[in-house]
């Protein structure tokens, strides 16, 4: 936890007691979520002193200065006479502190200092004992070869006749087997022979036998071992009377009465000079068994295989192979003789102590014994690290003591600081609470009265009026709802900036709410002429749990924002899964976090309007994310999603709980400049003054969908070319609905959790094929019928539709599939957009699919069985295939009257359907042309209106509770309206006596704020009673009054911050209706209880 730090005296900033006051109050904010650069109020003296805190991360060089002059303040003259000659408690105790401090710092310095000598010691032991254990096993390999070899002699030497072996077969095997022998110089064997064989011997070999060490005439002997064989190494020896040498004597007849190996004492070798030993093997001319006696052994000796260890140098080279071998010493004795230790390796004697570490060395000969001895070759350096551990450790001890000693000093100051903190703290809370209490309460008194002017207006406009005077009603009606919008933009910054906006937690329908936002602006597209649509990818979940109010209120601020700088063109609202678009992006550089970043670099608009484009209208875009090229990387998912989900093998991942979406909104309008666009999510600003005076609006929109965006764990960022467009891009995360919960639980029952109606499924199976031009668009059209069930077929040109429709007219190749790979079952109707393939093109359909049928071949039987040919009066050509049996729908962004008799004289007399497209307006349009019925309750599925209301309020009877007589007035108005039977009282207790069980109203709309008893507090008291009621009266009586014990109320407010559902449920409430009314959502409010009732 971040530590606030107290600046010094000399620093402090003197304010008046009014001044800090206030100054606590602004600061309140900060104060109240203990940010780590919050200010903190002391008082002390006359004034309020304000300390600015320590920035975490760094030390606090100011905090430190503060606390040394604080804690050796000058003490009075007072203070020093009553303390003169006793030190204080604590002043002791600091001093007991350093001496015991002292111990354990000295007993952690001996402590480390042990542990790291035994470290060293445990790591010279390891070393001496890997490099002892590695000479053994070199020297026991060798060992055992060489007693292969003597099984070599007595098998094929002194075994055959003639001997398999000689000088020459002997040195090559042993020079090929020399890596068996990695420490020895060589070997060579020398054959026994007596006295009286002497000259037999010489004559033979043609050579005399020679003393050792002068290589002359050996004299006179009893017996002689005379080197015959040897390895090339050591050829030199041949000749040599192997016996001459006292050591390799005695080494010889060891060896030939044990029958075992036998080393010499360490000596000077021939030639080389160096210090060696020989290791000698006794050569048996018969196979003796192990107890054979000595003189046995003596007799049946053949000969003797001797091997010579080059220490210096064979056990130098094996030690430095080895890692470590420069911090560490060796040295390899013979301690046969205890007393006069032999060294064989090593340049100064090491004599044993606590730095030297022996190892046994076991070489195979039981009379000799051998040693390793290691040591480091640095000296012993003095433990710095345990000595600065210590003194550290001590340092820090006496730091802490004194910190102690000090902070003990100002206890009593600091308590007195926490004190005056705390009751700042509360004036600040304080202060947050009046100021969204003073949030709520202009809220709530700007919003009634214009909910009373809204409401007469509404009334006026419900009366019979003249031309002129309903278009100054209409006029200021959209005036004040104008003014509402704006005071809900200012109301929502003003939440924003206090951290007290929270988000709905509620399942919705996306492509519903898509939807009612179209139907918002369709009247401002269709008079500008601008093509507005809505696609949402079908991987895209149907419902979502999220805030749906808040998203609604994103996307209508930016469609808001394009339909006021778009003046040609289109303006195209797309939702996408954020992973398939990034997976299809990140392969082109087109990163969407550089979106973001906003570091896309605006590209010029192009000279040439008249050039085609791939987007929604054919215009130029600010970007290329809703272009025809994207839809086609995102198809390929979309068709395998879609054939998944047809065969019911789809399943979202299940780790995954939550969906990232990825919506943007593109429009072709002016564009905003590049020198405004790094301030355009900044609240109140716009491009320049002559934006506001041109376009209208605060600057205030963009702002708050950014705030929003961000709190629904997502980001928003923008391309924009100016006299190009701009695209707004936003992703938002929202919660997967669960897959065990079926779609109808939240739409029926009385969790009704779902508000909107679902679609009509009439349409089902139905084939349709939709004829445009342009891809994008013709995949939007797609999407909406799809949403209804509808099997769409889809054709860019007149050739193509042709095709399709004469593919299905010929009974030969109906059911199979066409050249482009679509079934061929009957078409049941035609969408032919109205600028197919350029302005009004659509609207020659007909007359374009008889042309591309002749110039393509294609039978024109076939197509004349596909339509009835027929004279129309004069106004087509005698001959001209009309369509007699499928439905012909155009679908047209605006139609001027001469254009509407024009598609009449065009043959399309079925029916137009306006854009933007809504599948509520599709199904509403295709049940008039096919005929179909509502189908059970399936009038409400289309729309909310009048007659919706009047079905839901009839002969209901409503009590209105609310204190202002105009508002009153415009409720009951509004609800007499619907045939509702209105009763109105001005106060809670009022509501109280009416609602007393039993009673019989249906539901009663409560407005929240009242004088003595607001709403909540009357709901409450109203739900105890109809509780007590249903005790006393027990089961015979909600047989009898049924749902009256538990009256829906609903509550009235224009409390944008308090108005939420979770607020009003607390206390008894079951929703809640804004001020003003709005057709929509009342009966969203009404409609799932009255539907429970009836």
């Amino acid at each position: 936890m971040r530590r606030r730090k107290e600046s010094s005296s000399s620093q402090k900033h003197q304010m008046s007691n009014r001044t800090g006051a206030r100054r606590g109050s602004d600061s309140s904010p900060c104060i109240s979520n203990g940010s780590s650069r919050s200010k903190v109020l002391h008082k002390g003296g006359s004034g309020i002193y304000m300390h600015k805190t320590t920035r975490p991360g760094r030390l606090g060089v100011r905090w430190w200065k503060d606390h040394l002059s604080n804690t050796y303040e000058k003490p009075t003259y007072r203070d020093a006479e009553a303390g003169r000659g006793c030190p204080s408690w604590h002043t002791l105790l600091f001093i007991g502190w350093v001496i015991g401090m002292a111990y354990v710092s000295f007993t952690v310095y001996q402590g480390m200092k042990k542990e790291m000598l035994h470290k060293k010691n445990e790591n010279l032991a390891n070393m001496c004992e890997g490099r002892a254990r590695m000479l053994e096993d070199q020297f026991k390999a060798s060992m055992n070869h060489v007693r292969a070899l003597t099984a070599l002699l007595t098998t094929f030497h002194l075994g055959k006749q003639p001997s398999a072996i000689n000088q020459e077969t002997f040195a090559t095997y042993t020079e090929r087997t020399a890596f068996e022998r990695p420490l020895m110089s060589g070997v060579a064997y020398a054959e026994r022979v007596l006295h009286g064989n002497r000259a037999l011997f010489e004559s033979t070999h043609g050579w005399h036998i020679k003393e050792m060490f002068s290589k002359k005439r050996q004299q006179d002997m009893d017996e002689y071992a005379p080197t015959t064989m040897s390895q090339k190494t050591v050829f030199y020896l041949t000749s040599l009377d192997m016996m001459s040498g006292q050591e390799d004597r005695e080494n010889i007849i060891r060896a030939r009465e044990s029958g075992k190996g036998a080393l010499t004492n360490p000596f000077r070798l021939l030639e080389s000079k160096h210090l060696g030993i020989v290791f000698t093997f006794a050569v048996y001319s018969i196979d003796l068994p192990e107890d054979a006696t000595k003189e046995d052994r003596i007799k049946a000796t053949a000969g003797y295989l001797g091997g010579a260890f080059d220490v210096e140098t064979l056990v130098e080279n094996l030690l430095r192979q080895m890692a470590g071998s420069q911090i560490i010493a060796v040295n390899v004795y013979d301690i046969t003789n205890v007393t006069m230790p032999l060294v064989m390796y090593g340049h100064t004697n090491v004599e044993k102590s606590e730095n030297t570490y022996v190892s046994e060395l076991d070489f195979g000969d039981p009379d000799r014994k051998h040693e390793m001895r290691c040591r480091l070759k640095e000296d012993q350096v003095p433990p710095w690290t345990a000595f600065t551990t210590g003194i550290g450790t001590f340092i820090i001890a006496f730091l802490v003591g004194q910190m102690i000693n000090a902070s003990m000093n100002r206890i009593d100051k600091v308590e007195e600081n926490c004190r005056i903190f705390q009751e700042l703290k509360m004036r600040a809370d304080d202060a947050v609470i009046a100021k969204s209490q003073f949030l709520a309460t202009v809220s709530h008194e700007i919003r009634t009265p214009m909910n009373g002017v809204l409401g007469m207006l509404q009334m006026l406009m419900d009366t019979p009026l003249n031309s002129t005077q309903l278009d100054y009603a209409r006029t200021a009606q959209a005036s004040g709802k104008a003014l509402i919008t704006l005071i809900n933009e200012v109301l929502d910054q003003a939440k924003i900036e206090s951290g007290r906006l929270e988000l709905e937690h509620v399942p919705f329908d996306l492509r519903a709410i898509l939807d009612d936002v179209l139907s918002l602006f369709h009247g401002k597209s269709r008079a500008s002429g601008i093509e507005l649509a809505v696609y949402v990818s079908e991987k895209v979940p149907k419902i979502l749990i999220g805030d749906p109010g808040r998203f609604r209120q994103i996307i209508i601020n930016l469609v808001g924002n394009s339909i006021k700088f778009t003046e040609e063109g289109h303006i195209f609202v797309c939702v996408h899964l954020y992973e398939d678009v990034n997976m299809v992006t990140d392969g082109d550089g087109g990163d969407l976090d550089d979106i973001f970043d906003g570091e896309v670099e605006s590209a010029a608009p192009r000279l040439d309007m008249s050039h085609q484009f791939n987007t929604l209208s054919g215009r130029e875009a600010a970007d290329d994310l809703n272009s025809w090229e994207m839809f086609e990387r995102l198809l390929p998912q979309e068709i395998s999603y879609r054939s998944a989900a047809e065969y019911g093998t789809w399943k979202y991942p299940e780790s995954n709980d939550f969906v990232n979406l990825l919506v943007s909104v593109e429009d072709t309008g002016v564009g905003i400049p590049l020198s405004v666009q790094d301030r355009v999510f900044t609240p109140f600003m716009q491009a320049d003054s002559s934006t506001s005076r041109t376009y209208g609006g605060t600057g205030i929109g963009l702002s708050i969908s950014k705030c929003l965006v961000e709190l629904m764990s997502g980001e928003m960022g923008f391309v924009s070319r100016p006299r190009v467009g701009s695209t707004f891009t936003f992703t938002a995360e929202f919660e997967r609905i669960p897959a065990n919960i079926p779609e109808s639980i939240l739409r029926e029952g009385s969790n009704c959790l779902l508000q909107t109606p679902p679609l009509p499924t009439c349409f089902r199976g139905m084939r349709v094929l939709v004829v445009d031009g342009r891809q994008v668009r013709c995949e939007v059209t797609r999407h909406h019928l799809r949403r209804l069930g509808l099997q769409v077929e889809v054709a860019h040109t007149v050739c193509e539709a042709a095709e399709l429709l004469t593919a299905v007219a010929d009974p030969a190749i109906r059911g199979s599939r066409n050249s482009r790979g679509s079934a061929t079952a009957d078409i049941e109707m035609i969408f032919v957009d109205k600028d197919a393939w350029g302005p009004a093109t659509g609207m020659k359909f007909r007359s374009l699919l008889a042309e591309s049928a002749m110039e393509c071949h294609f039978s024109f039987q076939n197509l004349r069985n596909s339509y009835q040919c027929r004279s129309t009066a004069g106004r087509l050509p005698i001959g001209y295939p009309v369509h007699s049996m499928r439905k012909m729908v155009l679908v047209a962004t605006s139609m001027t009257d001469m254009e509407l008799e024009m598609v009449k004289l065009c043959g399309f007399v079925d029916t137009v359907i306006y854009k933007p497209l809504r599948a509520s307006l599709v199904a509403a349009c295709l049940k008039q042309i096919l005929g179909v019925g509502d189908g059970g309750n399936q009038g409400q599925e289309l729309q909310v209106g009048v007659n919706s209301l009047q079905n839901l309020l009839s002969g209901k009877k409503i009590l209105v509770v609310d204190d202002n007589p105009v508002n009153r007035k415009v409720a009951a108005g509004a609800l007499n309206k619907y045939g509702a039977q209105v009763e109105c009282v001005q106060s809670g207790r009022a509501a109280i006596q009416k609602l007393k069980p039993p009673h019989n109203f249906d539901a009663c709309f409560m407005d929240v704020q009242m004088p003595e008893m607001d709403g909540f507090q009357a709901t409450g008291l109203i739900r105890k009673a109809e509780a007590a009621a249903a005790d006393q009266l027990g089961a015979a009586g909600l047989s009898t009054f049924g749902c009256r014990f538990h009256v829906p109320i609903l509550a009235m407010t224009a409390d944008v911050i308090q108005a939420t559902s979770e607020e009003c449920r607390r206390c008894g409430m079951d929703g809640y209706v804004a001020k003003p009314f709005d057709e929509h959502q009342l009966y969203q409010a009404v409609a799932k209880h009255f539907f429970k009732a009836n």
